[in-house]
Parts: structure tokens; C-alpha cells; sequence
């Protein structure tokens, strides 16, 4: 199998694996009595990292993929999504917050790697914040 067929089916097989995740993951936050709205947005956030940006070049596991957020919320999200603004990075890890506390819960990911991205997030969030605002403003993230 070429490089590009393997790829091709790992995303697959990675598909079919989120389609699982978000469901328990939707289950888990009507479990936690979260508004409906709340609940499709936090599920729609992590649908869009999951199946768009952490398959965007590599076929990565949601499961591996908190060590991304910063990649996403920094840079990717901002220039690739129309909707990205500030209020938005500020929802998205709103939604990473509780999808990863929800995967450790689950036994999907170690404590470590919660708190990992919990600090990563809040050393990092300041920086994504004053690039989408540089962006918004210059069009430009530099």
C-alpha cells in the first residue's frame, strides 16, 4: 500500500473511531445536564478538530491530539476557518477543556496529559488571542 492509501484509510478508520467518541462524548455532557445548544456546540467544536484539522496532512487520533490545540488555536484555526475570532478561541477551549477531561475520565488519555494541555492552554491562550486580533486587524498573523 502507497503512502497516500495508507493515509487515506487511516482517516477512515479514524472517522469511524470519532463517530464513537463524539457520541459517549455528547452522552457524557447530557450526563453533566449541559444545555442542548451547549452540547451541540462543544460536539460541533471537536468534530471540526477532529475530522478536519488533525486529518488535515496526518491521519492523528483525537486521542493524541491535545498536543496539537496550540498548532490549531494559533494558527490553523485562524486563517482556515471564516468564523475563527476571539470569542471563538475562547469557546474552542472551553470544548477542549471538557473533551479531554471527558477522554481521561474515559480511560482514553493519562491525567498527565490533561493537565499537559490545561497548562499549555493557559500559557499559550494569551499569544492566540493577540494573533487573531492581529489578524482581524492586518489580515495578516505576523
Amino acid at each position: 500500500m502507497d503512502d497516500y492509501k495508507k493515509y487515506e484509510s487511516d482517516c477512515e478508520r479514524i472517522r469511524r473511531e470519532n463517530i464513537e467518541i463524539l457520541k459517549q462524548f455528547a452522552n457524557w455532557l447530557q450526563d453533566k445536564q449541559l444545555s442542548e445548544s451547549t452540547i451541540y456546540n462543544h460536539v460541533s467544536h471537536i468534530d471540526f478538530f477532529a475530522n478536519e484539522f488533525l486529518l488535515y496532512e496526518e491521519a492523528i487520533e483525537t486521542k493524541n491530539g491535545a498536543s496539537h490545540i496550540s498548532m490549531f488555536l494559533g494558527y490553523w484555526f485562524i486563517r482556515k476557518a471564516m468564523w475563527s475570532s476571539v470569542s471563538q478561541i475562547k469557546s474552542y477551549v472551553a470544548s477542549f477543556k471538557k473533551f479531554y477531561t471527558f477522554m481521561c475520565e474515559k480511560g482514553y488519555i493519562k491525567q498527565e496529559q490533561l493537565e499537559d494541555m490545561k497548562d499549555m492552554i493557559k500559557e499559550e491562550m494569551p499569544e492566540w488571542i493577540e494573533t487573531m486580533k492581529r489578524y482581524d486587524e492586518q489580515g495578516s498573523l505576523y
